[in-house]
Order: structure tokens, then sequence, then C-alpha cells
């Protein structure tokens, strides 16, 4: 499998495990029950959960760009060390988005996002140019 491929993998992998600890805040904060049957949907998350839940929804936002230039590279015959480099980029850039989006840390998130946001470009660019 291409570093690519590797990465799209990595990077879906990660993604669906974000949303496990606001989950687990939700239920530390209202109990198992009313988390659970959604009767405290409407109830504030701390801080901290707040801002990963966004940095879910914002991961699962850019994983379908990613993982479409990522296929199409792959399909199209057109990846190469640029798109397996920037692959991993991306993956990296996520992981730190998160991290950095909970910690609330002034201007990493959008620095992050940005990083991310060109890796695809550069595989797209690897893909038409």
């Amino acid at each position: 499998m291409t570093t690519d491929l590797t990465m799209l993998a990595w990077t879906a992998a990660f993604t669906s495990l974000l949303w496990i600890p606001y989950i687990l805040a939700r239920i530390q904060k209202v109990g198992a029950m009313k988390a659970l049957s959604y009767t405290a949907d409407d109830e504030p998350l701390p801080g901290w959960a707040a801002r990963a839940k966004k940095a879910h929804y914002n991961a699962v936002e850019n994983l379908a760009p990613f993982a479409a230039v990522v296929i199409v590279a792959h399909l199209a015959a057109a990846a190469n060390a640029t798109t397996a480099l920037w692959a991993s980029i991306y993956f990296w850039a996520r992981v730190a988005h998160y991290f950095g989006y909970i910690s609330g840390l002034p201007f990493v998130r959008t620095a992050l996002f940005t990083v991310g946001w060109i890796a695809i470009l550069v595989i797209f660019w690897q893909i038409v140019g």
C-alpha cells in the first residue's frame, strides 16, 4: 500500500475516534442515562470538550476532500514522493490541530488547519499539474 493510502487510512481511523472525549465529558457531567438518552443534548459541555466536538466536526468535514485527492492520485497513477510527503503532513497537521484546538492556544488551530488545506492543494496539483 502506498504512503498516501496509509496516511488516508490513519486519518480516517484517527477521525473515527475523535467523538470519544467529548461524549465521555458529557457522561461525566450529566450521567450516563441522561447522556445516552439525548435528554442532556442542550447541556453545555466544558470548554475543552466543546472545542473537541468542534475539532471533530472540522476533521470530518476535511476528511472528504483529503480522501478524494488521495484516492484520485492513486487511481490516476499520480501518487509520488510529493503526494506521500504531503499526505503525511496532512495527517500530522490534523493530529496537532485536534490537540491544539482543545488546548485553546491562540492561532494554533488556524495555522494547522491551513497546513492541512495546503496539503490537499499540493496533492491536487500533483494530479492536474
